[in-house]
């Protein structure tokens, strides 16, 4: 028999039940009488066995679910049928729930850079976002597999995302590597490929083929390839493979791109369908689809409202868990765009915007519908000495640091706060120590989780707005929390 096993790190106590619905650590199972279950819900990780002598349980859709509970009634954007897109809301998965909105934490290569997994759990993360292009260069997705998938083998037992690889493909093969521009203006178009760079990535019809920014080994890339891959890193949350484009690129070649990725879209059902049936070892991994259409509100409602209603052309039955919402986004434009592709979504299942976590973005994409987000910037950052806080960026890097014996930001309750001072984090950062990193990423990564748990309680208790206008104006000046307000007043 497959069932779940929950254990409490603490005592070694263990429950097992065999019945979906009653497998969720947030939700422990009310019938039972064992101690574990009376225990507090965060103490909980879920892990999939196996017992021989008994009925096979299937890895089933029915594993993962989104409830609805809280609307943002207020200070949000407003649908087509009048209802708000905003929401808050959880996330049911085979690993544990997640409570929605929420940030995620991106470990890349199966860890949060200069982060102990628990750590991440400890300063709030609710599941992690590895990446499926980094993993199957190094160390390779069969070794992930063999080991359990990424989160056993990076020791974190939540909710787990892969991504799909298709970013990192076309971002690092146009040799911007970090980052693709996400402004028109910043690059002229015959800069679409940096300068002295060589393209590593060529799309077709059937895919992607790219040179390895390792070593240079050519690989391969198509749909069912990408699903392979994510089925075997094992995440519980995993996104189709599309072609991302820039803002520089034609409208014509956006329309051509938003109808490859929904031609990908059905292969990656038809493939995720066929993995599912054949692994049947594991849990059920669900499979977001991602709309693109740049910055043209047709193209993103035309992606949005196919892949609602797409479904696989031999796989009949399989349909899309939830959505990622991805593409080259001008950042003036992210509300609206997020507006116009929730407003085509389905109620009932959740939509994670990719690669956003700045303060400003994190409100309008809220507001307009998303529920989840993921993006490296909070510990990139961090490990270059720049820092989130209350009242705005902070160079821990800069001399007014120097003899600041207090908490870098004392409205902050992250561990790094709590017990070192700013001077300490300067002089970390100037000698080059890598506590300093460890430190930084600690209480950037906190700042951005509390941040959007805060949000997620603003929302239930009606007070967004006023959570809104109090962080936008310490962050970026009354005038611009009264443009951000002026959005939405209509």
């Amino acid at each position: 028999m497959q069932y779940w096993l929950f254990v409490h790190p603490l005592l070694s106590r263990v429950h097992r039940c065999s019945e979906r619905g009653k497998t969720r650590p947030v939700a422990a199972d009310p019938s039972c009488s064992r101690a574990c279950c009376a225990l507090a819900a965060g103490y909980f990780y879920t892990e999939w066995v196996t017992d021989s002598s008994a009925t096979p349980l299937s890895p089933s859709p029915a594993d993962f679910s989104f409830d609805v509970e809280h609307r943002l009634e207020t200070g949000g954007a407003i649908g087509r049928t009048g209802a708000p897109l905003g929401r808050a809301g959880t996330i049911h998965t085979p690993h544990g729930d997640i409570q929605t909105p929420a940030f995620i934490p991106v470990g890349t290569k199966a860890t949060v850079k200069s982060l102990l997994p628990e750590t991440v759990g400890q300063l709030g993360g609710q599941a992690v976002l590895a990446n499926a292009y980094h993993l199957f260069l190094q160390p390779g997705s069969d070794i992930v597999d063999e080991a359990g998938g990424f989160g056993k083998f990076m020791n974190w037992h939540g909710p787990t995302f892969t991504d799909s690889g298709g970013f990192q493909v076309m971002s690092l093969g146009v040799g911007f590597k970090k980052v693709i521009s996400m402004s028109e203006k910043t690059h002229a178009e015959a800069e679409v490929i940096a300068k002295t760079k060589e393209r590593l990535a060529h799309v077709d019809e059937d895919g992607v083929t790219f040179k390895s920014f390792i070593n240079g080994d050519k690989h391969r890339f198509t749909p069912e390839i990408s699903m392979q891959i994510q089925h075997q890193l094992g995440a519980d949350i995993m996104f189709a493979f599309d072609e991302l484009t820039t803002l520089l690129d034609s409208r014509a070649y956006q329309e051509d791109s938003v109808e490859r990725t929904e031609r990908w879209a059905v292969r990656c059902l038809d493939e995720h369908a066929r993995q599912t049936a054949d692994r049947q070892h594991r849990p059920y991994q669900a499979l977001f689809g991602v709309v693109q259409g740049a910055q043209y509100e047709d193209l993103r409602r035309r992606a949005a409202s196919g892949l609602a209603g797409l479904r696989g052309a031999t796989a009949t039955e399989q349909e899309f868990d939830g959505f990622g919402i991805g593409g080259a986004i001008e950042k003036t434009e992210l509300g609206e765009i997020v507006g116009w592709v929730c407003d085509e979504l389905p109620e009932n299942k959740p939509r994670h915007l990719l690669g956003i976590s700045e303060p400003d973005d994190l409100f309008f994409g809220i507001a307009a519908g998303a529920d989840t987000f993921d993006c490296v910037a909070p510990s990139r950052q961090a490990r270059g000495g720049t820092m989130y806080s209350s009242s705005g960026r902070i160079n821990a890097k800069a001399a007014t640091q120097r003899r600041r014996f207090e908490a870098l930001d004392p409205e902050c309750d992250c561990y790094t706060c709590e017990n070192y001072t700013a001077a300490y984090l300067h002089h970390l950062f100037k000698a080059k120590e890598m506590l300093g990193s460890t430190l930084a990423t600690i209480h950037n990564e906190r700042f951005i989780v509390r941040l959007v748990d805060q949000i997620r309680q603003s929302i239930i208790d009606g007070t967004f707005v006023e959570l809104r206008e109090e962080v936008l104006t310490k962050q970026y000046g009354a005038d611009f929390a009264r443009e951000a307000a002026a959005r939405y007043s209509a």
